[in-house]
């Protein structure tokens, strides 16, 4: 049994919204075993099952063009790992939302990328072309926000999580499929 740990923060429901549909993509590969992580509930017990993951997939709002300040404090406090290389050769990958259609959003990636490489982990972005970029496309295209480094979604800012859009969670869906494949291929 592979087992990933889908660790995010989230400030208004959205990126936990975004974190269930990774998880419900993830679950959808027999012989996975995939679980949440709010990085404001991680104790020493579940710092351990990190630690025990094969995969992580990283989530966290984009605020100001970046991660939100509890994903960044989770980010800091996971030197010990760094310092152990207790992450290395982990699968990782990440998500993120904002309420504006850029936000900045490839930035947070970027920043889950590096830190992913910092720990010798394998990052794996998202395996869907840009959708919604012609004139045949739409909102309801799976990445329609473009993105190839991980799972963007956007959030109106005067909207609760319960109107997302569904082409962006079955775009975060993706990616816990394929990061869940992508485990189930590396020898234990």
């Amino acid at each position: 049994m592979k087992k990933i740990a889908i660790v995010y923060h989230s400030g208004y429901g959205h990126t936990a919204r975004q974190a269930e549909a990774v998880l419900a993509g993830a679950q959808a590969i027999e012989g996975v075993q995939a679980k949440l992580y709010s990085v404001e509930a991680l104790d020493d017990a579940r710092w351990q099952e990190l630690g025990d993951a094969d995969a992580m997939i990283f989530g966290a709002p984009t605020y100001m063009g970046s991660v939100s300040a509890p994903f960044k404090q989770f980010m800091d406090t996971s030197a010990k790992a760094w310092f152990g290389q207790a992450w290395r050769n982990k699968v990782a990958g990440g998500f993120t939302t904002s309420a504006s259609q850029s936000g900045d959003k490839l930035n947070s990636l970027l920043q889950m990328m590096v830190f992913a490489n910092q720990h010798a982990m394998i990052w794996v972005g998202l395996d869907v072309p840009p959708g919604n970029n012609n004139s045949q496309g739409s909102v309801n295209d799976l990445n329609r926000l473009g993105s190839f480094s991980g799972a963007m979604a956007q959030a109106n800012a005067d909207q609760g999580a319960d109107a997302m859009l569904e082409s962006d969670l079955q775009t975060a869906a993706r990616l816990g499929r394929r990061i869940a494949e992508i485990s189930m291929s590396f020898q234990s």
